[in-house]
């Protein structure tokens, strides 16, 4: 951790922790930062004594504007191959059912995984990840879920742990064991799903490789009853819960998931009004990730503005994965959410930040106030639209990680 001063800052923006969608602006200040925290934000009227500028690194922010670190919360590094022969299949007409059926999709990235070592996946993984920091994300959640098998489930989490120590970004794990049913256990569901609850679920607290447990339901998946069962073994060793809800049809998953009090339900296109209504009296975050629709060519989208009309507090996150949405930009995603889901530039640079973290329980990031962690932006740019606007582009000049410019 680093002591820092980022002054000649032209605008810092800030989301307004109690209400969605509000950034706080200050204009022309200095940040000071002492052991990885915020400590002060400084008016430029204030000079700032010139021995403590000798104590500490110094940056100029030339003007431009800073924003907490990007907190991406929902996301799949780790994996062994790319699919792009599936997106070929996709754009040639297949649906993400038939492209499953036929072997692709979750099933084909297990495979694949399985035949990958520790050492092989992790060496991959760190190139991967790597690429999120260019685009301002400080914070990844990262997903087990194609090894589907407890060896090779903890081998993932074990690379994220290893990844997590060796890299200048806070991964997030997250056991999605209950990704899909793996091929030997087709005709043996309920065996599957014990393994689940008796063998992975335990050894993964055990060893402490995850902080939340996460499901894909949807049909040929999970469904809510299977999600209850396991969920509820993850909550009682000790984990938080989130579920892949209502993406390709409506489950009732984000149901379960207000009424298990997850932290997130994840996707949402197909979402009804009175599961908006059930997650929002249980204070359960609503994680967007409109590139995953985008990537697949799906024109239904999760009725965001509702949402928000009714008070319920929304992440944006990439979902980047190998088969549907091979994105590292979180920026990216922000002019597709403008596009589609019609949110305004404060409301998803809000959800990409506060909202991230709240998706991941986390409190002490997301946000630029005293006490806060160091994870910054210095991006290039005087109002907040132009990044949704600046399509495919990156305007972010510097990142900053606890403290630490990288």
């Amino acid at each position: 951790m680093t002591d820092l001063i980022i002054h000649n800052i032209g605008r810092l923006f800030t989301p307004d922790p109690d209400s969605f969608g509000k950034m706080n602006v200050t204009e022309n200040c200095s940040i000071v930062i002492k052991n990885g925290l915020i400590d002060q934000i400084i008016p430029s009227d204030l000079e700032i004594n010139a021995s403590k500028l000798e104590k500490f690194d110094v940056l100029d922010a030339k003007g431009m504007s800073v924003l907490p670190g990007f907190v991406d919360s929902h996301a799949h590094p780790v994996f062994a191959a790319l699919r792009n022969g599936e997106f070929e299949m996709r754009n040639a007409g297949k649906s993400y059912l038939e492209i499953a059926e036929a072997g692709g999709g979750i099933k084909n990235s297990v495979r694949k995984l399985r035949a990958m070592s520790e050492d092989e996946l992790y060496a991959i993984s760190v190139r991967r990840v790597r690429e999120f920091i260019k685009f301002g994300t400080t914070t990844l959640e990262a997903k087990s879920g194609y090894g589907l098998t407890c060896e090779d489930e903890l081998k993932m989490l074990r690379v994220i742990k290893r990844l997590n120590e060796t890299l200048e970004i806070d991964l997030i794990p997250t056991f999605l064991g209950a990704h899909d049913i793996p091929e030997e256990y087709k005709n043996d569901r309920e065996g599957y799903i014990s393994l689940l609850i008796n063998e992975m679920i335990p050894k993964v607290a055990a060893e402490k490789l995850a902080v939340a447990c996460d499901i894909f339901i949807e049909k040929n998946y999970y469904t809510v009853d299977e999600g209850r069962l396991i969920l509820a073994a993850a909550k009682e060793h000790g984990l938080d819960v989130k579920i892949h809800a209502d993406q390709l049809s409506r489950t009732g998953a984000s149901m379960l998931a207000a009424e298990l009090g997850a932290l997130s339900s994840d996707h949402l296109e197909y979402i009804s009004e009175e599961d908006i209504d059930a997650m929002i009296e249980k204070g359960t975050v609503f994680n967007l990730m409109p590139g995953a629709s985008f990537f697949l060519g799906m024109t239904d989208h999760p009725p965001v503005r509702k949402i928000i009309a009714k008070g319920g507090i929304c992440a944006l996150s990439t979902d980047f994965n190998p088969g549907s949405c091979y994105c590292y930009s979180l920026p990216f995603i922000m002019t597709i959410s403008a596009i589609y889901l019609h949110m305004s530039a404060e409301e998803l640079v809000w959800a990409a930040t506060a909202g991230g973290a709240r998706a991941l329980g986390l409190n002490d990031r997301g946000m630029i106030a005293k006490g806060k962690k160091a994870d910054l932006l210095v991006v290039k740019c005087g109002e907040l639209s132009e990044i949704p606007y600046s399509m495919g582009m990156n305007l972010v000049r510097k990142v900053i990680k606890d403290g630490k410019v990288l």
